[in-house]
């Protein structure tokens, strides 16, 4: 990668623009040359990730009552990690999930783990307020050291970058540098073969699929019962029907990201689903990515993994109303935008092996909600694509405040605003 790709990378963000500006001609314009590809391509297993290996030994059912001090809803990283906190509170625990482990989001995100809420640092701060972004800041960095401690074999710590394609991102990319260096963040400039922007030395890239079920079986170690193909229909503080059967509890966690608003309705207005799409190719000999990078403010996003082979997504800005949507399966119009993003930013001819798309809840301001929805029942969600470092505070905070208990973390989640 060098000079061509930042070229490729102005010619992109020009070809946005306008797309923007004439929706019918979107495709036409960002996909040119691919269609035929991507027809070929298509015809592939779809919705299967790229972190999917096939030797997962299911869990069973929910088959009988049972009894917990508290039960779990959903089992991706954030149910999980409340999990683990839990069990080290000495807490009884049952966690239960629709379908599979990190079946959602958790185990189909990008597999970037970057420090920081949604919001990029300086944004944060005028939100709400320079001592409280600070604390979700370092705090998610402290995450990131948990994360290498857990799951070892699923981490590299590989920095990202941040690269800004046009002037007015190049100029907030040196807003975030002056207040992230004011406040002692990790953080630097740079000027490389990707192009101009900032590095964060401390960011990882994952295998977010792996990492979920070594926290389950982890989980499972140190007692927990856990259960897949069990959704919940019924929610209350005391009891949870799952799969038809009755698990009696003293609290409930519901930590669920995206379809939050239909599992909790009371979220409604406060959280949407939007389907996030990405694609995956076979290992690469013709181009190389030393480290994560994502562009036009995060939007797209590409790290390239041990392998050779790339896993990039974005592009939901493109046709946001339609993907405004509980449906979660790829589309033509975004995965030939992310196939021309692949062949002419990133430079590879690798074939594409995957395609899919997850489900990721979204709220309008710069906090995911972490509170008590109902009585004794608590809801996690709406990360705003952040879920595998936030949503894992999140699990933490709720599982202290399930029990009854007091942190830091949860009193940084519970502060007033300001």
């Amino acid at each position: 990668m060098g000079s061509a790709v930042k070229a490729s990378l102005e010619l992109l963000s020009v070809q946005l623009q306008r797309a923007d500006e004439e929706q019918p001609v979107r495709q036409s314009v960002c996909c040119q040359g691919h269609q035929e590809g991507l027809s070929i391509a298509m015809n592939l297993p779809l919705n299967t990730p790229i972190w999917e290996t096939g030797n997962w030994k299911k869990l069973p059912p929910v088959a009988g009552p049972l009894g917990a001090d508290v039960c779990v809803v959903g089992l991706g990283g954030s149910g999980l990690t409340a999990i683990h906190e839990l069990l080290g509170r000495g807490a009884r625990v049952i966690g239960v999930d629709a379908g599979m482990v990190a079946g959602g989001a958790a185990g189909r995100n990008g597999g970037l783990a970057l420090a920081g809420l949604a919001p990029f640092y300086h944004h944060a701060v005028l939100d709400i307020g320079q001592e409280r972004a600070l604390g979700f800041y370092r705090a998610t960095i402290e995450e990131q050291a948990r994360m290498r401690e857990a799951t070892p074999d699923c981490v590299r710590v590989t920095g990202s970058l941040r690269i800004a394609v046009d002037a007015e991102e190049g100029e907030d990319c040196l807003r975030l540098f002056e207040s992230m260096q004011s406040d002692g963040l990790p953080v630097e400039l740079y000027d490389g073969a990707e192009g101009r922007g900032l590095l964060f030395p401390g960011d990882m890239s994952f295998n977010p699929l792996a990492r979920c079920r070594s926290l389950a079986l982890q989980a499972l170690e140190r007692g927990a019962q856990l259960f897949e193909d069990s959704a919940a229909t019924e929610i209350a503080g005391d009891a949870v029907i799952a799969n038809g059967q009755t698990i009696s509890c003293g609290a409930v966690i519901v930590a669920v990201d995206g379809r939050l608003d239909l599992v909790l309705p009371e979220l409604a207005g406060r959280v949407r689903t939007a389907r996030l799409q990405m694609l995956g190719t076979e290992p690469a000999t013709d181009a190389t990515l030393e480290r994560p990078m994502y562009l036009r403010n995060g939007r797209e996003y590409v790290q390239q993994l041990e392998n050779g082979a790339f896993a990039l997504g974005g592009f939901h800005d493109m046709f946001e109303e339609e993907e405004w949507t509980h449906e979660s399966s790829p589309t033509d119009e975004i995965q030939g935008l992310l196939e021309s993003f692949l062949r002419d930013c990133i430079g590879t001819t690798a074939r594409i092996t995957h395609r899919w798309a997850a489900s990721v809840g979204y709220v309008g301001g710069t906090l995911p909600v972490m509170e008590e929805v109902r009585p004794g029942v608590w809801g996690i969600g709406g990360y705003s694509g952040t879920g595998n470092l936030v949503g894992a505070l999140s699990g933490r905070a709720a599982a202290v405040a399930a029990l009854g208990g007091k942190s830091e973390l949860l009193q940084l989640f519970q502060q007033p605003q300001g």
